[in-house]
């Protein structure tokens, strides 16, 4: 292929740190980027309800005559460890998810406290269980659940200031214990400066984002023809809702490549009705 077309989900912007790290290693690429802001954060979506709308989507995105998909990656934490199985068997594609970078944070700790910050779902759910105990059995793992980071990500990209007060109590029982902190959340590298001050220059950040852009290439080529430039690849950007304050986001999502955002088109409304 030419420039492999890359369709990137998420139920926000988390999923643009992703999008960031895959085009570091794929600028000449097409991208599509789908987020389901209709109904974030996911967090708080019942598992059923979040597998019907992921799948319905991404299905939508790669029937629509515009696009020509040709591997799809999952953006998010939480959906991704629920949805891949049935994506998988839907699609004639390959599918890549996002999971907490449990591995390789045991792998590099020192003091082998390693800390999880991700969504109250992601956290809980029998996945990242198995990956603790595959991965950091001789680990401590302190974990926190929450969505306010989500929320407080999205609201920095709109523009908003970070509440640094706010930020520190949620941060809290990883201050003084742990060396190494998995960003679980694809939103929370949107935040990375203001984690890292609060927890200090000695506790180590970690995330998927390269760990997947490296997946993403090993099941994609571009062809050695001088065609395929980044001059001449698409970004293409579709919401399911109209997000308040969008002028902001909008700026910001034009700054790293793509255009205008389309929200709720008809094809995407078709695919959610009555869910």
């Amino acid at each position: 292929m030419v420039q492999p077309n890359i369709l990137i989900f998420d139920s926000g912007v988390g999923g643009l740190s992703i999008y960031q790290s895959v085009r570091e290693q794929l600028p000449d690429a097409n991208y599509t980027y789908l987020f389901d802001n209709e109904a974030f954060p996911y967090g708080e979506l019942d598992d059923t309800r979040l597998v019907t709308r992921v799948a319905a989507q991404v299905r939508a995105v790669c029937a629509h005559h515009d696009h020509d998909i040709d591997i799809v990656v999952i953006a998010c934490n939480t959906a991704s460890t629920l949805v891949l199985p049935t994506l998988r068997q839907q699609l004639a594609l390959p599918v890549v998810g996002v999971v907490p970078a449990i591995k390789p944070a045991a792998a590099i700790s020192q003091k082998k406290i390693i800390g999880l910050l991700a969504t109250p779902a992601t956290v809980a759910r029998p996945y990242t269980e198995q990956l603790v105990a595959d991965f950091a059995k001789e680990c401590q793992v302190v974990s926190v659940g929450t969505t306010a980071l989500v929320h407080m990500a999205e609201r920095k990209l709109r523009g908003e200031a970070v509440n640094q007060q706010d930020l520190a109590a949620i941060l809290r029982p990883f201050k003084g214990t742990v060396d190494t902190l998995v960003l679980g959340c694809t939103h929370f590298p949107l935040l990375r400066d203001e984690i890292q001050s609060v927890v200090g220059d000695e506790v180590h950040l970690i995330d998927s984002g390269e760990a997947i852009a490296r997946r993403v290439v090993s099941l994609v080529s571009l062809d050695s023809d001088a065609r395929a430039t980044a001059a001449t690849s698409k970004h293409c950007a579709y919401a399911t809702a109209t997000p308040i304050k969008a002028d902001a986001l909008a700026d910001f999502i034009r700054s790293i490549g793509f255009t205008d955002v389309s929200y709720s088109p008809a094809f995407l409304a078709h695919s959610l009705h009555g869910l």
